[in-house]
């Protein structure tokens, strides 16, 4: 039986890809909107592939807010969830206008168009970015978010402010922020996966490229962190338990009429894990030998961060399954697979 429609803005990106598998799995109809600057048509038609269903797509840009009108007057959908953002902490530095105006934008427009239309349940695509560089491990939900480090993870702060007091002045409306930590592999067919433009900017694609002969050599930014190897830790979350999130937090507000209309929760699988341990682990399940090198360290890199995602698991009712091992040997038979795609 179906449940109601949700519309994914930015649908055709990495965790949009994978969140609109899990939501057709869910028994939901779709609607993706994409403007393509950052993604692919290809990660369409392998949701396409993966579902069995000819997904609607409307090739439109979210910060066009005539041209993305025309959607809401097209299709019925109770719900959104709001992927549609530039994302790279180094870009957002050089281009830091880019970044507020794509950023905000798009999610203003979106919040405008749900309250026009009468449409109420709101997902924001936050980021652990948000708490910087914290005091103690593991983040909560109630760590202090510290001053942004860039403009991008300045956009995530602003987004969770102006969805909150969205929230707060508009009856009906509901809001759910998800902080997702660091999102890696892909879909186990091997169909979708993370396939950025250019040169990656996250480390798994770089690691999955090397290994390909596609890029020269890995470069380890620092080793001498005070961490147990002298590299960075981070939370690595499979990106398909992180779109079984965004499942469940649509489930939440559609389901739990008694649920804060405004709610916050960790996406990660509570376990740090460094740069170094990562690539050892890669090489040895998928039985092969990365060039790396260690480089200096990398301005605007926080020492470590991991979630403490109690509140995920006790309210959402989500918990991190796949193992770390899985989730690396997904990645590397994504990009074995791109060639043939």
């Amino acid at each position: 039986m179906k449940k109601s429609s949700v519309l994914v803005c930015g649908g055709a990106g990495y965790i949009g890809s994978h969140t609109t598998v899990e939501l057709i799995n869910a028994g939901y109809d779709v609607v993706i909107v994409d403007n393509l600057s950052n993604s692919d048509r290809k990660a369409i038609e392998g949701v396409c592939q993966i579902t069995g269903i000819n997904i609607p797509f409307i090739e439109v840009d979210c910060c066009d807010r005539e041209a993305f009108r025309k959607v809401f007057e097209q299709y019925e959908f109770d719900s959104a969830i709001h992927f549609a953002a530039s994302k790279a902490v180094g870009e957002s530095v050089a281009k830091p206008m880019l970044y507020y105006r794509n950023n905000l934008t798009s999610l203003m427009n979106l919040i405008d168009l749900m309250c026009e239309f009468g449409r109420h349940n709101i997902v924001f695509s936050s980021s652990c970015t948000v708490y910087g560089e914290p005091d103690k491990q593991p983040v909560t939900e109630q760590t202090p978010r510290k001053e942004a480090t860039s403009p991008y993870g300045n956009t995530k702060q602003i987004s969770e402010d102006i969805l909150r007091d969205a929230v707060a002045a508009t009856e009906g409306l509901k809001g759910i922020a998800l902080r997702y930590f660091n999102p890696i592999g892909a879909h186990p067919s091997a169909l979708i996966g993370e396939l950025p433009r250019g040169v990656p900017q996250n480390l798994v694609p770089y690691i999955t490229q090397t290994a390909a002969g596609i890029r020269e050599c890995l470069s380890v930014f620092g080793d001498d962190y005070p961490t147990p190897d002298g590299s960075c830790i981070r939370d690595y979350i499979d990106v398909v338990d992180l779109a079984k999130a965004h499942v469940k937090a649509i489930g939440r507000m559609i389901e739990v009429a008694d649920a804060p209309r405004y709610e916050v929760f960790n996406i990660g699988t509570g376990r740090g894990v460094s740069v170094l341990e990562l690539v050892t682990r890669f090489q040895e399940v998928n039985n092969l030998k990365l060039n790396y090198k260690i480089a200096p360290r990398r301005a605007g890199d926080i020492v470590a961060i991991w979630a403490d995602p109690t509140k995920a698991n006790d309210v959402l009712g989500w918990h991190a399954e796949r193992n770390l091992d899985d989730t690396l040997a997904a990645a590397w038979a994504w990009q074995k697979n791109l060639e043939t795609l």
